[in-house]
């Protein structure tokens, strides 16, 4: 049987060391590493080694009993959590290890919800209870209190498939044809045992152990229930289907495109399709490589339920679906800044450009972009260590020293009135007109597209490329040149030429329409924001909510639980992403400050952003919102004011 187990945490909750003991107690690896000798398994890039941190999402394997495992331990530095996220679509069932001192800490409540999103089945592991301050009993009720009341210790009360008097009861109670058998007939240890591994699949029920990964406490116990209560059907008989989660370049510039098997089996030179319904690719593998670190062993085939890697996928981008699965998987951390990148003189920007589009293809949530206008590389970033990190990275894999820019926020625009774009292009031998419908959207939406255009006056091959050209780039507002997004577009119709229409006119025509509609539309912008949850002493209270008012946030009725109070809310990235150092030095580093992305509301200081930027739309000569007509065999261009009375198809 074949299971991924997911190794997650918040920073220095101990995670990498608790998977240290997992694969030494299963004679994975000989020696049992530690963070502060730099010496792991699975820690095993330098940067990681220098930082004492997990940067990369890497996974070994161990066999226990009947069943093969596949553990994955993944960034608990919330600058990482798009690695940890993207392998988080692969497990079978999920860790988390929590502190016994330190408790539920910020990310670790970011890590618990992108589990359930996924509906990863979770065990907690409450990590350190050798050290001074350790309140296991503590955390437990932290746990119900503000992640699930479905937990429980199994520590004392669950060996060898006994159970507890109380366990037996908690089961029951959370199970109604448990509940009347126990009331008519008693407790049965095989059927309590098979309702108990079924609720942590349906995620009714939460197991938790506790024990001391450095001192090697409660590891043994831990695998014994692990292995007891888990299971997975994976049907090799079907056709073969999977997903990618990882892609990576290996020290020859290989291409390596790391995925689960989620049904039949796959072998080497066998061709995988992927790609959406109108761009199937299908490539035959190469290799096929089964990884544990940074080793690995070629194999001629795998089956539903590995993980493994192959050569030879030169499309495939993280969270598609192979073979018979088509959908893509969307993620949830975002990031919300962008920098620029500095680079040395002498540097070849072609080559810098080359080596970041392999750290994009390796990292989707970068979003490598080349500024052609600028003449320089953006990227979109989680925080400043990230930054440190790429850059180090890059000198380390390339040999390219590069700096970058201070972070900036990431805003986006919208529009909040209807307008219908017109756009038209007939430059000598060319013809294309393209009429648009824009409307407001609901907020975090992205764009849309609706097609109320008859085949009378644009056959479905124009149609369709007309959709197609909308979604073929991101494209930009008219206030700060940020991407553009919450707008339903309606295709209403389209003039083509059956001489004159070639390649590429209505590509011209359609962009030309939606720039249009945005000059007569009324543009806002938006801004990124954090959907917060902060825990600290009542009497720290008033200075929070002080904080979060003048951080132009908005925060929900508190609630207190003994001594502590709780408040929720949102408020903007861009003036609160630096909030943390201050709010440990208020709380001594004992309150709790949980920031999550929440996608993008009204700017808060929209004239300042405008203003700071700076976008000039009409030196924007590559997005222009003019019109090209064509009279007496030659072109001339229309402004966007005065083109709507030209168009042909009114």
């Amino acid at each position: 049987m074949n299971k991924t187990i997911g190794i997650l945490a918040h920073v220095d909750a101990g995670k990498t060391t608790f998977s240290e003991q997992i694969l030494y107690h299963t004679k994975s690896i000989r020696h049992r590493g530690r963070v502060d000798h730099k010496d792991t398994f699975l820690d095993n890039h330098e940067i990681e080694r220098k930082r004492g941190i997990t940067v990369f999402a890497e996974q070994g394997m161990f066999s226990f009993r009947n069943s093969h495992y596949y553990l994955i331990d993944t960034p608990g530095h919330v600058d990482f959590s798009p690695e940890m996220e993207r392998a988080i679509q692969v497990m079978d069932y999920a860790v988390i290890i929590m502190s016994a001192v330190e408790g539920i800490e910020g990310h670790t409540e970011t890590v618990w919800e992108i589990l359930r999103k996924h509906q990863i089945p979770t065990f907690f592991f409450i990590n350190k209870i050798d050290r001074v301050g350790a309140d296991e009993n503590a955390v437990i009720k932290d746990i119900r209190l503000n992640l699930t009341g479905n937990v429980y210790n199994l520590t004392d009360s669950f060996s060898d498939g006994e159970m507890s008097e109380d366990l037996i009861e908690f089961i029951a109670e959370r199970n109604e044809a448990l509940f009347e058998h126990y009331m008519d007939k008693g407790y049965d240890k095989e059927l309590w045992l098979h309702a108990m591994v079924e609720m942590i699949k349906e995620n009714h029920f939460f197991p938790c152990m506790c024990g001391s990964a450095l001192q090697d406490i409660g590891i043994d116990s831990f695998l014994e229930k692990l292995d007891l209560l888990t299971n997975s059907y994976y049907i090799n008989e079907e056709s073969f289907s999977g997903r990618v989660y990882k892609i990576r370049h290996d020290s020859n510039g290989t291409r390596v495109t790391f995925i689960k098997a989620l049904s039949g089996t796959l072998k080497v030179r066998e061709a995988i399709k992927y790609g959406d319904a109108d761009n199937v690719i299908s490539e035959k593998v190469t290799q096929i490589r089964v990884y544990s670190g940074n080793k690995y062993q070629t194999v001629d085939f795998v089956e539903a339920g590995q993980l493994f890697a192959v050569t030879g996928l030169s499309m495939a981008v993280v969270g598609d679906g192979l073979g018979t699965l088509q959908e893509k998987v969307n993620y949830e951390m975002i990031p919300t800044l962008k920098s620029k990148v500095i680079l040395e003189p002498g540097v070849n920007i072609k080559e810098a450009i080359k080596t970041f589009n392999i750290l994009g293809a390796e990292d989707p949530s970068l979003n490598v972009h080349w500024d052609e206008r600028l003449q320089e590389i953006h990227i979109h970033v989680m925080g400043v260590i990230q930054l440190e990190v790429l850059e180090q990275l890059v000198f380390d894999r390339f040999q390219l020293k590069v700096a970058f820019d201070k972070p900036e926020i990431l805003y986006k625009e919208t529009i909040e009135t209807t307008v219908n774009g017109f756009g038209h292009f007939e430059p000598l031998g060319h013809y294309a007109e393209v009429h648009l419908k824009l409307e407001p959207a609901e907020r975090n939406s992205g764009i849309t597209f609706e097609n109320a255009c008859h085949a009378d006056d644009l056959s479905f091959g124009n149609q369709n490329l007309i959709q197609h050209h909308l979604f073929e780039r991101e494209h930009h507002g008219l206030l700060t040149g940020s991407p553009l997004t919450d707008v339903k577009i309606t295709l209403l119709t389209g003039r083509a030429h059956n001489k004159h229409t070639s390649g590429g006119d209505f590509r011209e025509a359609t962009f030309r329409a939606l720039r249009q509609g945005l000059e007569k539309a009324k543009n806002i912008v938006l801004e990124p924001v954090y959907q917060f949850k902060i825990k600290v002493d009542i009497e720290q209270m008033g200075r929070v909510i002080s904080d979060i008012q003048t951080a132009h946030g908005t925060y929900d009725s508190p609630r207190t639980e003994g001594d502590k109070a709780i408040l929720t809310g949102i408020v903007p990235v861009a003036t609160f992403m630096d909030y943390g150092a201050e709010f440990a030095a208020l709380t001594h580093g004992k309150g709790m400050l949980n920031l999550v992305f929440s996608g993008y509301k009204r700017c808060h200081n929209e004239e300042e952003v405008i203003e700071r930027i700076g976008y000039d739309k009409n030196a924007d000569s590559k997005y222009t919102s003019s019109s090209i007509f064509c009279a007496k065999g030659q072109g001339y261009t229309v402004r966007w004011d005065e083109a709507e009375l030209k168009m042909h198809a009114l």
